[in-house]
């Protein structure tokens, strides 16, 4: 394939999609299934699926794949097998964005069973997963030719704009894969040198006792600072302002008022005098946290509402000039309700796997269509990083639990069939987001979508055996919802169902969490990233800020010369997502390392140099010592 030049201007807009020619034209044939991309599709897609998986039970936020798993694409087929050919790439990346929207879709809900007392086995996870992931990919396959043909400059897709850029760009594989693996070997290496040897805390916290021994704690961790350089400095201090409310507001306010009371205070069992902070932010903050962060799903749902309700309606009309596809486009429209079919029969017909009912089957259906329908056009304005999938899935939550509490279906057999119907609901519409994505991506660069369809259901079944695996690793491991592994919006979910089936949560302080996200919008502050800050601990917070300040730093350092700004922006992304998966997936292996009972062996540093290794001072020393060296690294203008 010979080199070309960048994207046309009319992959932007200015021409009807039909009109369009793409940077592959019709005229050309390359392969796209191949022995190749199928298995480092797998590959990646597991990479990203496990990285996310970890980073969102950490810390409830995920990573975009697209561009960085295009690098990388590109990379290996043209550093290792010595090709330069796109659509083999698109098909890696497409499979690649199917890990990732996968573990976003499963962290947020499913493993609330494991929350509220139930057993989650891994072939159930393994089965929403698949279920789910079928929905998503399907149900956009009759909207996908009005989405992004007749829709073409009206339906930016950011996201997908950006990774088409990276896929014609060849130049691109060299230097983003070499700043992606320093970034994921950086990562990795401080993780296994705290998180194995321990040679220093991860999480160092001072305890304040003049103010009620309320804590300030950071948490010490590559992933966080690399978080924090990827969502910017806006996001990371709202994160910061919910934790400073939470922890210096909130918590000092009912150490203060509590001290003298001698009665227990539901929903705590002990005497608010005999708590120290962390137990008064568990037993009572966190509700206000799940309050606001919930208020905050149903804001953006409600703000997107006229896009909601103009989105459905136009895809559904769209289906019309959709009916006579060729089938060589996409995958046929009975597969559509042949899916359909087969996941209503598998939710209803398997209890004790899915366990569903009848009635939970038909709900899964109808909220995903709907809610598939909805992402799908939504990423086609504001991208999939900023998708109000948690929004969603507490709407879906919501309205199915309260229709299975009205028909008789209560108790833990309810509350169980309300998560595992909201959990297919969420992970369909975060796939469906993904599948848009990538199949704008493939229109503009002049790929198959029936291929890329195939390809990203290949890689929903291949990634969902080791994202499962992950999530009850870590379960039983860490335990879900302790600190290492806080899991925030499947303790919140399991929260709210809870709540909608027996009628007892302290609706005083979820009602106070609620009137604070709204507060927070009459100002103009975004909701989510605050609730999140409010319910997350404050070392999270913490540590994402420090990566938030390290890219003020960088933009100051060449804000007079945007073009090389935009560069080194560039570079310390791709930097920070390598931190990020190698933070993530080292951490993976020391939790395979302590369920083997090896961690104690590893665990070098409290025996060699107690001091150093306990002190709260040595943590942040050698965060501040990474944190420069990784402003250092992207600072640094690359000749070539």
């Amino acid at each position: 394939m010979e080199e070309k030049k960048g994207l046309s201007s009319t992959a932007y807009g200015g021409v009807k999609g039909e009109d369009y020619i793409p940077y592959i034209s019709v005229k050309d044939a390359f392969s796209e299934i191949t022995v190749i991309s199928i298995v480092f599709g797998c590959i990646v897609a597991i990479i990203f699926g496990a990285a996310n998986t970890y980073l969102g039970l950490k810390v409830g936020m995920t990573i975009a794949a697209g561009i960085p798993s295009a690098i990388i694409a590109t990379s290996i087929l043209k550093g290792i097998f010595k090709k330069n050919n796109i659509l083999e790439t698109n098909i890696i990346q497409s499979m690649a964005c199917m890990g990732e929207s996968l573990a976003g879709g499963l962290i947020f809900i499913i493993p609330a069973v494991i929350v509220l007392g139930n057993e989650l086995k891994l072939t159930t996870i393994i089965l929403v997963a698949i279920l789910g992931g079928l929905l998503g990919i399907l149900f956009v396959i009759p909207i996908r030719k009005y989405l992004i043909v007749e829709e073409h400059g009206n339906l930016i897709y950011p996201e997908s704009m950006a990774t088409a850029e990276v896929l014609v760009n060849s130049s691109a594989g060299g230097s983003g894969f070499k700043n992606m693996m320093t970034g994921l070997l950086g990562g990795g290496i401080y993780k296994f040198f705290s998180g194995a040897f321990q040679l220093w805390g991860e999480s160092p916290v001072w305890i304040i006792k003049p103010f009620h021994g309320t804590m300030f704690g950071i948490d010490a961790m590559a992933s966080l600072v690399g978080v924090g350089y990827i969502v910017g400095i806006q996001i990371a201090t709202y994160m910061f302002a919910g934790a400073l409310v939470a922890n210096f507001t909130l918590v000092p306010l009912i150490k203060y008022f509590g001290d003298s009371i001698n009665t227990v205070i539901f929903p705590s069992v002990k005497l608010i005098s005999e708590m120290t902070a962390k137990e008064i932010s568990t037993s009572y903050v966190k509700y206000i946290g799940a309050g606001a962060v919930a208020a905050g799903g149903l804001i953006s749902i409600i703000k997107s509402m006229p896009t909601i309700v103009r989105s459905f309606k136009t895809a559904l009309s769209g289906m019309k000039s959709n009916a006579n596809m060729s089938k060589d486009e996409d995958l046929p429209i009975t597969w559509v309700i042949g899916g359909s079919v087969l996941v209503f029969v598998a939710s209803w017909i398997m209890p004790k796997t899915v366990g569903t009912g009848w009635l939970g089957a038909i709900l899964g259906i109808i909220c995903s269509f709907f809610f598939a329908v909805v992402s799908a056009r939504i990423v086609g304005l504001i991208g999939t990083s900023n998708n109000p999938i948690s929004g969603m899935t507490i709407a879906s939550l919501l309205f199915i639990t309260g229709i299975l509490k009205a028909t008789g279906k209560v108790g833990d057999a309810g509350m169980l069939a309300a998560i595992i119907t909201a959990s297919i609901v969420c992970v369909a519409a975060a796939v469906a987001g993904g599948s848009a994505q990538s199949l704008k991506t493939t229109f503009i660069i002049g790929g198959t979508p029936k291929k890329v369809e195939i390809s990203m259901f290949i890689a929903i079944v291949a990634s969902s055996v080791v994202i499962g695996a992950v999530i009850l690793m870590l379960s039983n491991v860490y335990g879900l919802g302790s600190t290492a592994v806080p899991a925030p919006q499947a303790n919140m979910m399991a929260m709210i169902v809870q709540g909608v089936m027996s009628g007892e949560l302290p609706w005083t302080l979820v009602i106070a969490g609620m009137t604070l996200a709204f507060m927070c919008e009459l100002m103009g502050i975004p909701v989510l990233p605050f609730a999140l800050g409010l319910y997350l601990p404050i070392n999270l917070s913490a540590g994402v800020l420090i990566g938030g300040i390290l890219r003020v730093l960088v933009e100051k350092k060449y804000k007079k010369n945007e073009n090389q700004l935009k560069i080194q922006n560039e570079k310390g992304i791709l930097t920070a997502s390598g931190l990020v998966a190698g933070d993530a997936l080292v951490g993976i292996i020391i939790a395979i390392f302590a369920a083997l009972k090896l961690d104690s062996a590893l665990a070098i540093g409290p025996k060699i140099i107690p001091n150093l290794a306990g002190s709260n001072w040595t943590s942040a020393a050698v965060l501040f010592i990474f944190a420069t060296l990784f402003y250092r690294h992207t600072v640094k203008v690359d000749n070539n």
